[in-house]
Order: structure tokens, then sequence, then C-alpha cells
């Protein structure tokens, strides 16, 4: 499956292991029913995740996609972005590190069919 709508959202300031709960929930699913999974969640990774979504199903609408209702989420992803680093004063004159996290989070839409999976399966296992 190939990502022909995408949408992304770059310097995400929450860290990206939250959020990659909710990408591995949505990835393969029509993406009716992951915005009906991300809707009632209610976790700050999903919300932004949501909007995400939302901005790949508008850009499909602009590019005059086929079908919206066959657009799959083919990618869910969410790459970490860059640490801002910032200390806390301790007893005697030391400091501890505090980590500020962020993160950078792409969606692809595209018309998963499953048909084509099944033939690259089939296809892989004759050349072995």
């Amino acid at each position: 499956m190939v990502a022909l709508y995408n949408a992304k959202h770059r310097f995400v300031r929450m860290a990206p292991r939250k959020i990659r709960l909710w990408a591995d929930l949505i990835r393969g699913k029509y993406v009716d029913e992951a915005l009906e999974l991300l809707r009632y969640s209610p976790n700050r990774g999903a919300r932004l995740l949501r909007k995400v979504v939302k901005s790949a199903v508008d850009n499909a609408r602009d590019l005059e996609a086929e079908d919206l209702g066959d657009l799959r989420v083919t990618e869910s992803r969410i790459d970490g972005g860059p640490i801002l680093k910032r200390s806390q004063c301790r007893a005697r004159g030391m400091s501890y590190p505090i980590l500020k996290y962020m993160s950078h989070i792409v969606v692809g839409l595209g018309y998963g069919d499953d048909r084509d999976d099944v033939e690259t399966k089939e296809t892989e296992g004759n050349q072995e």
C-alpha cells in the first residue's frame, strides 16, 4: 500500500512514545474508523494525531481523490524530533538534567486493496 496523500505535524512538544500508541492503533484502518477511534480517546496524543489525519483527508479532497470512503491510513509514523535540554538545581551545587522531547507526526493515506497484498505475498513465496 502506497501513501498517496500525506500530512505532517512537525516539532510537536510531546514525547514520541506517548503518540506511537495511537499511531500503531490506526495504521491500516479506514479513515472513518481511525477518526472514530481517536475521537473518543481522552489523550492529548490522540487529539494531535486526529488533527493530522483530518489534514491528510483534506489534502486528498483538495487533490480531488476518487473515493474518500475507500481511503486507508497506509502510513502513520512518529519520528523523534530535537530534544530540549534543561537542568534542575539540586542540593550541594549539583544539577539534574531534564529532557523535553519533541516529535514529528507523519500520516499517509492511500487505497488499501487487500487483493494487492495477497498477490505480493504469493509472488514472494514463489521466489524462494
